[in-house]
């Protein structure tokens, strides 16, 4: 069982509609909501993407180099569903994913065979980047099956196996007292692996929503707790 089909899967089964991610950019001024269905869409693309075009096996490691974003949950859940490794080190990665920009984190990837620019783009729109995530993945399937199952042993968050990946979450959302009632306000970072167990898999393992927040505007955040009926706040 992956990190996915721990976490992830039975939100989508218990209410494929309700929201997983609203996403707040507030230096561009956007805001996203995505269901829980949309999700596991992109998130399928990304694993028969990963699987399929560049042979990401169970174990391998794939290199996230993206900020707290919605299309950053979609690599992330296609990544584990395939069993793949997220790491922040490209060197050694079979495939890198990287924001725009030649300065962004991870931009020239070295060691990775395959940099894949994520155009981070309100509405999913491709970068025109030479190998561009958002353009390629459109053609591969909404639903992924596993060619064999996924040992919980497994590599899935640096050196952190599936299993403890998925018992770290479930923990850090007792400890945060993430519900399926919650809807969480967060300004965190998804750095690894503190920043995405606490902002993001928690979440999931809790069973909850995420607001989440980039480039934050602190001005902003009481209206948006009111205007999402957020209930809990993971402001960094």
């Amino acid at each position: 069982m992956t990190v996915t089909d721990a976490l992830f899967a039975p939100l989508f089964a218990a209410n494929p509609g309700r929201p997983l991610i609203t996403h707040y950019d507030d230096a561009a001024g956007t805001r996203v909501e995505l269901s829980r269905a949309t999700v596991r869409n992109w998130a399928a693309k990304t694993a028969n993407w990963l699987r399929d075009e560049h042979d990401v096996e169970p174990g391998d490691p794939v290199a996230v180099l993206l900020p707290a974003h919605w299309q950053t949950a979609g690599v992330l859940l296609g990544a584990w569903w395939c069993g793949a490794a997220v790491t922040d080190d490209p060197a050694g990665a079979k495939v890198a994913l990287v924001a725009p920009g030649a300065d962004a984190p991870g931009a020239d990837a070295p060691g990775a065979p395959v940099t894949a620019v994520v155009s981070l783009h309100p509405m999913g729109l491709g970068s025109g980047a030479p190998v561009d995530y958002n353009d390629e993945i459109r053609v591969f399937g909404d639903d992924f099956a596993p060619w064999e199952p996924v040992p919980g042993s497994t590599h899935a968050l640096l050196k952190s196996t599936v299993d403890e990946v998925v018992q770290e979450a479930h923990h850090r959302a007792e400890t945060l007292g993430i519900t399926t009632t919650s809807r969480v306000l967060s300004t965190l970072d998804w750095s690894l692996p503190d920043g995405l167990l606490n902002g993001f898999l928690a979440v999931l393992a809790g069973g909850g929503s995420l607001v989440q927040c980039s480039s934050a505007t602190p001005d902003l955040l009481p209206a948006r707790r009111v205007a999402e009926q957020t209930t809990l706040d993971l402001v960094g």
